[in-house]
């Protein structure tokens, strides 16, 4: 049975649909925050969308998904601390903590381009 959350954010909604999203369809990582802020947990994702206030999300259905956890996406080595607002099955859709920097947002776009052709 998929977990579902859903989190009442509607400040946070409307600021993400301020912000333009980008197909990316780039593999990465939900890492855990655990006991002493440890990650040594973390789970493969597929990152569909990105923009600088969030991400929507591709898991799978049966994984059970923190509220709050770090980003990895695959070839870059930054995390991104990120807050859950909606889960419907295996679509998951994230805040970020913090707004993501352009050249960072650019370098996640140019880095899917490039990867895809």
């Amino acid at each position: 049975m998929p977990l579902n959350i859903e989190v009442d954010t509607g400040r946070r909604e409307q600021t993400d649909e301020v912000f333009e999203k980008y197909p990316v369809d780039r593999p990465g990582k939900i890492i855990f925050v655990g006991r002493h802020l440890s990650t040594s947990t973390s789970y493969r994702c597929l990152v569909r969308t990105i923009s600088l206030a969030g991400a929507e999300l591709e898991v799978s259905p049966n994984l059970p998904v923190p509220g709050n956890f770090f980003l990895e996406i695959m070839g870059i080595h930054d995390d991104i601390g990120c807050t859950v607002i909606r889960r419907e099955e295996e679509k998951v859709t994230v805040g970020f903590n913090m707004l993501i920097d352009p050249e960072f947002l650019h370098h996640v776009i140019r880095l899917s381009f490039e990867t895809s052709h």
